[in-house]
């Protein structure tokens, strides 16, 4: 089962299609009070003797809490519960007095091992205050001093639709949510630590079709990449021609077609400015380099590939529509294009949609690209991520990666995926060519540039992740993550947890 990215009011929908489906609601609590005690436990074996502290509000997520604060005293923990309002819900009421016979009320005189966050649960919106903010303030000095934080459905003071952080919302180590990935845990990942989704059983109630996304994971990435046959040859595992490096932008070139190379494309051609040919012949040499062609591409150029590449270090300078517009005129196969061939139409995605003509198309911006390609500023669309890539993909009629923490994949027809793999590791010069070189490879050998896009940005973002593991931020390169692709190529399925999705924490922080 994979899991949803919705917004609070997604959440609070869902919960309300089970229970009006004949779904109690303290069975749905207790499945999601059990289900985090069981995530808690496994990080803290052996729990005999361990001190926690769980801090319930007034609503059903401090009902959770005291759920919690039970199955963990069952466990041999010793739990202290911080009732820092009365419960207002009857589920709340229940779960609190069937845990009262196992826990303490108060403050623990030690300090604990590991605080609960239960204090707001997604509905809330706006600032922390009174009783809440001051208990969200021992939270966060507990952590300093220590404690591990573990947040129930997400931290309290991070928005779960836009994920605006409140002055002294709670940072937490683990975010324990149910259900469904809120849109806001994606959004402020530093705040949520690692993150683990729970399936408490909505059933098809989490699947409403509100247009919530599906975030995309190892199995869902594993159905769609296609196989290598064991009779595979350089031609069957076909020809990818890129198209840039301006003069001292062979890099970009360099990197897409490695990108390519280590996604099992069967050849590579360079089509980059004079000047960068030699650098693109000593930098890649599995890759044969050309000079641009002074006017259209000759023929044999054009039937050579079975995807064109545009963009990577194509330079922002006069020519580079001119330059884009030959060849798009001249090749009407499949094609992605990233960085400046997108740059090239800013303000008029009219003019490029009409040249792309229907064709599998793949363009790959990251937020300015794709603000300026369109024309609105960039705040909108990162406040819009989740919805602003539909206008783009409609009008081009083409899949769009809007590149970032998450990145968003939309088809044509408005379907769009959520990718979360990935670490700061990415933010740098160049991993938006890896990434093209990546898509471009899956759209040459599988034909659907949808699940080629998803796929690779899944990929890509994995390849950082493995790159990243037990390491800091910083010292990590582009070099590293590219020897991590060969580890994320491998897609046999992982031992099954039970979790709708599990992202890892993130930065050095």
């Amino acid at each position: 089962m994979t899991a949803r990215v919705v917004t609070s009011d997604q959440a609070a929908a869902r919960d309300a299609a089970a229970i009006a489906a004949g779904i109690p609601s303290l069975q749905l609590m207790r499945r999601a009070g059990a289900g985090a005690a069981r995530v808690i436990l496994d990080r803290f074996a052996p729990a005999r003797g361990r001190r926690a502290l769980v801090c319930c509000g007034p609503g059903n997520n401090g009902g959770d809490g005291w759920i919690v604060a039970a199955e963990l005293a069952r466990a041999g923990m010793l739990v202290h519960v911080e009732q820092v309002l009365e419960p207002r819900t009857t589920d709340a009421t229940t779960a609190r007095e069937d845990a009262l016979p196992f826990v303490a009320l108060g403050t623990p005189a030690s300090p604990p091992d590991v605080v609960i966050d239960a204090l707001l649960g997604t509905g809330a919106q706006g600032p922390l205050r009174g009783a809440v903010a001051e208990s969200a303030t021992r939270i966060n000095e507990a952590r300093r001093h220590g404690a591990i934080v573990v947040a129930l459905d997400l931290p309290s003071g991070v928005d779960a639709s836009t994920g605006e952080l409140a002055q002294g919302a709670v940072r937490a180590d683990l975010t324990i949510t149910f259900g469904t990935v809120k849109r806001g845990q994606l959004l402020s990942r530093s705040a949520c630590g690692e993150i683990v989704a729970l399936d408490i059983g909505l059933g098809e109630h989490a699947d409403l079709a509100d247009g919530a996304p599906v975030l995309i994971d190892r199995p869902w990435v594993a159905a769609r990449v296609p196989p290598i046959a064991a009779e595979a040859h350089k031609g069957t595992r076909r020809r990818l021609l890129i198209v840039g490096g301006d003069r001292g932008m062979a890099g970009a070139v360099s990197l897409a077609a490695r990108g390519a190379l280590h996604a099992g494309i069967g050849m590579v051609k360079v089509c980059v400015h004079e000047a960068s040919v030699a650098a693109l012949q000593a930098s890649v040499a599995e890759a044969t380099a050309a000079p641009w062609p002074d006017g259209p591409p000759d023929e044999a150029l054009v039937a050579w590939p079975h995807v064109l590449l545009i963009g990577p270090g194509l330079g922002a300078g006069a020519g580079g529509r001119e330059r884009v517009t030959r060849w798009l005129t001249s090749w009407s196969g499949p094609v992605m294009l990233d960085a400046d061939a997108l740059n090239a139409f800013a303000g008029d995605e009219t003019a490029l949609g009409d040249l792309l003509d229907g064709r599998n198309a793949i363009v790959t911006p990251h937020p300015l690209e794709f603000a300026r390609l369109i024309g609105v500023d960039l705040d909108t669309v990162l406040d819009e991520r989740f919805e602003v890539g539909a206008r783009l993909a409609r009008a081009l009629h083409a899949t769009v990666i809007l590149k970032g923490v998450p990145t968003v994949v939309t088809a044509p027809d408005g379907e769009s995926v959520v990718c979360a793999a990935g670490t700061p590791v990415l933010g740098t010069a160049g991993s938006g060519d890896l990434l093209a070189g990546i898509a471009a490879t899956l759209l040459a050998q599988g034909g659907d540039p949808f699940a080629a896009a998803a796929c690779a940005a899944w990929i890509h973002g994995k390849a950082g992740e493995l790159a990243n593991a037990g390491r800091p931020v910083r010292g990590v390169t582009l070099d590293d993550v590219l020897r991590s692709l060969n580890e994320a190529w491998r897609l046999e399925p992982a031992p099954s947890d039970d979790y709708l999705a599990r992202l890892p924490r993130v930065g050095d922080t």
